[in-house]
């Protein structure tokens, strides 16, 4: 018999991607499913298994971080070995205009998670996403033991949700660990974050769909990584004898406008002729620069980033520029279940 896993925040690029990991080595995954009137399961559709599917690996279950008792009694039904909590309000910008429900869902959300899988009594080991914005203005090159200094309400519920689990291991012997993940992205990204906007500008401008693309701060500096690679450290991290906390990135700068730069080359355009400015982007508190020191991780788990943000932006402009073309043909139409 395989593992079996749990994933809150399946749907997203980062459970997405770990879904695919986890399948490929002969686990049972469960997914948490958050209840909508649309389809809300894009990035997971190619992996999906109808209740009519025999002996289907991928199960997704209807729950919310937000209700503690369904999570106790989701606990109790499945008893995982492993439990990935990558569930959140994740949107840095969009946690100054909704405070509360980014404290709820990425604060409050991860402390139901422990408390409940420590009131089921299901013997597991959990993975809590961790951020690099927990650092924010702490000066860079930014690793386990810096400080923490958010400058958002995000990074300041991701602080929370990172004690509780080093708590929750201290005091009830959870094998609990944290995952200081810095800027990850995809072609999976969701639009409204700065890198897939950026790509999927360049994409909409080349075939006319668009002219202009506004964003905030370009000087921001940033550590960006390739998320499918990443989701291969947070496996790592619960296949160890002991639980710790590791950060993970690149360890290679880039701004905002570096960034920008590349991707519009890569789509064969002139960025300066597109792009404009707009403060509605920008953060009440900045965060000028995240750059992580992945030291730990390459020693104690042998993990190692492959992919940095210049093929990063080549790889997810292609992606795009493709997806947006078959599009526009009719060669992919989705059709849902």
């Amino acid at each position: 018999m395989g593992k079996t896993a749990l994933i809150s925040g399946i749907t997203g690029q980062d459970g997405s991607y770990l879904a695919e990991l986890l399948l490929a080595k002969g686990y049972t995954v469960h997914g948490l499913l958050r209840r909508s009137s649309s389809f809300n399961t894009e990035r997971i559709d190619h992996i999906y298994q109808g209740p009519q599917h025999p002996e289907r690996t991928l199960l997704l279950h209807h729950a919310d971080l937000a209700d503690g008792v369904a999570l106790v009694n989701l606990l109790r039904e499945i008893a995982p070995d492993e439990v990935y909590n990558l569930g959140a309000q994740s949107h840095v910008r969009v946690s100054f205009d909704a405070p509360l429900y980014t404290a709820d869902t990425t604060g409050l959300g991860t402390l139901r998670l422990l408390e409940a899988i420590r009131a089921s009594g299901v013997e597991t080991r959990i993975y809590q996403a961790s951020s690099s914005e927990m650092f924010g203005s702490a000066p860079p090159p930014q690793h386990e033991a810096t400080p923490f200094h958010p400058r958002s309400p995000y990074g300041c519920a991701k602080v929370y949700a990172y004690w509780s689990t080093v708590n929750y291991r201290e005091a009830y012997g959870m094998f609990a660990v944290n995952g200081i993940l810095f800027n990850h992205e995809s072609p999976r990204r969701g639009e409204t974050f700065v890198t897939r906007k950026i790509t999927r500008a360049v994409a909409r401008i080349r075939a006319g769909l668009q002219d202009r693309l506004y964003l905030g701060n370009l000087d921001a500096v940033r550590d960006w990584g390739y998320a499918p690679e990443y989701v291969t450290a947070m496996w790592l991290m619960l296949q160890r004898d002991t639980p710790d906390d590791y950060v993970v990135a690149t360890g290679v700068p880039a701004t905002v406008r570096e960034f920008l730069q590349a991707a519009f080359a890569a789509g064969g355009l002139d960025w300066e002729r597109h792009v404009r400015f707009d403060p509605k982007y920008e953060r009440p508190s900045e965060v000028d620069a995240l750059v992580g020191d992945p030291g730990k991780a390459a020693r104690l788990l042998g993990w190692r980033p492959s992919t940095y943000w210049r093929e990063l932006a080549e790889l997810m402009v292609t992606a795009d520029v493709e997806a947006l073309e078959a599009e526009l043909s009719g060669s992919r139409v989705r059709i849902d279940r």
